[in-house]
């Protein structure tokens, strides 16, 4: 009604779920008082409700002014700042819950309402609260929790992308530490890839920490990530970095040999001889592989003594006493020494190359560097998964699945920090395959995703996640997006840059936390990725402040604009900016210190930087400190 305080106007104009509202003549501007409560009128982003008999439309606030003028009126109407475009986005019943999608539309003459913090607790507050989880408040009312359906946040995908320094690291610890509340959700169960290890600190308390290259502690435990995991083409793709198709060929042959060898020597459940292929997750020794095909490829024979024309030996390079020098070591990736080619002489001094060789030294070369490199250890000597050369391994794969997902912490992180970048891409993309295709086959058990979904955090993904990159990790994430909601496998891509993720990814996306983005083809990306027409909504991402998002999809009710709850601040993710001044000391992992450029300077000890460096692990372990290090830590501890 005119006479109402939430009264603001009438539809004007209706073009599908955009409609325009004239602002009444009476009704004021800037700020009202309803039941104790301020309330801006015109706020882009704020709420507008339109009773429709018992039913209520909701639409959000798009654009104010001028500019929403209808264009037919645009020229004649005198007062065309008071003008509201609106984008409906859902309705609700007067006795029942809100619901996205319209019914029904709007005509000339229909009121409009502002929106209260009680029609807000209606929308928000509607559902099981099982099914809502808070994340924050909304913008415009600290009262309200922002909640979040939990069912589509998960198994319907999501995404949080904001420049740098909008607070993106911090928002997904915020929201991870949400989601792993044990007491409303005990059997939560959430994977981050941790490429720039942020979140163990922020995390600390809800999960356990995967570090190449770390050593069994508390704080973190070694990642290993057994080759023999791997489909054929990731491992040709990672060990061999690539072969043609007769070289693949016979490099299979020889996998699926030694897999059918290994299951000889210790039989698998749920496999054997007969039905193991090339691709079946079976332990099988690549040590071995590979010196038998260097053997092949770098072999001299001679005719064997006191043997037949036709029988020949392997022409060994030998020592004073007639020993071979260096028959060669699989463990040890030493390879084995012939002796040089001689063409001429006596028949019986001849040495000849053998023709079983297929043409892949250098492909050979490259696998045995990878082999005997300590970076590569996680993946071709992963500890109890480590196979003899029979095949056999003190740990199966059961154990490490249930390390990664089955582990007492709800949250696992995978910090792959420490891998070369020249394979993370395939190893990403072999991880996502390796977890999906086993909870896709254990769809039916109480460990399956269907059972106890899992959710992936996939940070940075705009570094391998591309829209010209056609790898591993792109491949895997366009099947759990395209089917993973089937199978109870959810992915959450966090990103500064989404115009350079695969648009194909973003748009399956069901949930979207827009924070403040200034570069225009990214919001662009996000505007057409999003399923809600908000055009006029997402040109607030470069105004918003740090830690704060539009949230969008079918994880909301409405879409929204939300302050984040981040964590504590002795909590937050290593990802933020430096501080050239700084008031106050810091707590500095063990060290009582003031960083920042008008501080008293650190008693100075590169020593400990290099020994970090070194050892590929940041953390600063007081135990190992030598004692000539001129530094050492200041707390009571260490002085006692």
């Amino acid at each position: 009604m005119p006479n109402s305080p939430t009264y603001l106007g009438t539809v004007q104009d209706v073009q599908g779920a955009t409609i325009s509202i004239a602002l009444d003549k009476d009704t004021v501007s800037g700020l009202a008082f309803i039941d104790g409560h301020g309330y801006r009128i015109g706020q882009v982003g704020s709420f507008v409700r339109i009773p429709i008999g018992l039913t209520n439309l909701f639409g959000i606030v798009s654009q104010v002014g001028a500019g929403a003028v209808p264009e037919a009126l645009a020229k004649v109407e005198p007062f065309g700042y008071r003008w509201l475009k609106v984008q409906l986005v859902g309705e609700g019943q007067r006795s029942a819950k809100f619901q996205r999608g319209i019914s029904q539309y709007p005509t000339i003459g229909d009121e409009a309402h502002l929106v209260t913090e009680q029609d807000l607790r209606t929308i928000y507050g509607s559902g099981d609260p099982d099914d809502f989880v808070p994340v924050g408040h909304l913008a415009s009312s600290e009262a309200i929790p922002s909640l979040i359906n939990i069912n589509a946040l998960v198994t319907r995908h999501a995404a949080v992308v904001g420049t740098t320094g909008a607070g993106k690291s911090t928002t997904v610890a915020g929201l991870l530490s949400s989601l792993a509340d044990s007491t409303r959700y005990p059997s939560a169960r959430i994977l981050i890839l941790d490429i720039h290890g942020e979140y163990a600190k922020a995390l600390h308390g809800l999960c356990s920490v995967f570090r190449v290259g770390a050593e069994e502690s508390a704080r973190e435990r070694p990642l290993h990530i057994p080759f023999w995991a791997l489909s054929f083409d990731e491992l040709v793709s990672v060990g061999f970095g690539g072969l043609d198709g007769q070289k693949a060929a016979t490099i299979s042959d020889f996998v699926f040999q030694l897999k059918r060898e290994s299951l000889t020597s210790q039989p698998r459940d749920g496999v054997t001889a007969d039905t193991v292929t090339v691709d079946s997750p079976v332990p099988f020794c690549i040590h071995k592989m590979w010196l038998e095909l260097h053997r092949r490829e770098y072999v001299t024979v001679v005719p064997k003594p006191g043997g037949s024309a036709d029988e020949r030996m392997p022409a060994y390079v030998l020592d004073d006493q007639g020993k071979p020098v260096q028959t060669g070591d699989a463990m040890s990736v030493t390879p084995p020494l012939f002796r040089n080619v001689k063409t001429t002489g006596k028949p019986e001094e001849r040495v000849q190359y053998t023709n079983e060789g297929i043409g892949v030294r250098q492909q050979l070369a490259g696998l045995a560097s990878k082999l005997r490199d300590p970076r590569f250890g996680f993946l071709f000597r992963p500890g109890d998964w480590l196979p003899d050369l029979d095949g056999k391994t003190t740990k199966d794969l059961d154990s490490l699945l249930e390390k990664w997902i089955g582990g007492k912490s709800p949250i696992t992180i995978l910090d792959l920090s420490g891998i070369p970048s020249s394979v993370l891409n395939d190893l990403i993309g072999a991880l996502l395959r390796i977890l999906y295709d086993a909870l896709f086959w254990a769809r039916k058990l109480p460990e399956g995703g269907r059972e106890r979904p899992l959710l992936v955090v996939l940070e940075e993904a705009h570094a391998y996640l591309g829209k010209e990159n056609s790898g591993a990790a792109a491949a895997a994430v366009r099947r759990i997006a395209k089917e993973g909601r089937k199978y109870g496998v959810g992915i959450m891509l966090v990103s500064q840059r989404p115009s350079e993720i695969d648009p194909t990814i973003l748009s399956q996306c069901g949930t979207l936390f827009a924070m403040r983005l200034a570069n225009e083809t990214d919001r662009g990306q996000v505007t057409s990725a999003a399923s809600d027409n908000l055009k006029g909504l997402f040109d607030m991402l470069p105004a918003l402040r740090t830690g704060e998002a539009i949230i969008v999809g079918e994880a909301v009710s409405l879409p929204i604009r939300t302050l984040i709850d981040p964590p504590a601040k002795n909590r937050k993710p290593d990802s933020e900016d430096p501080r050239v001044v700084v008031r106050g000391s810091l707590q500095r992992d063990g060290f009582d210190g003031a960083g920042g450029w008008n501080q008293k300077r650190d008693t100075q000890d590169y020593a400990a930087v290099v020994r970090l460096w070194r050892r590929q692990n940041p953390h600063y372990d007081h135990k190992e400190a030598s004692t000539k290090d001129a530094r050492q830590p200041k707390d009571k501890e260490a002085k006692s």
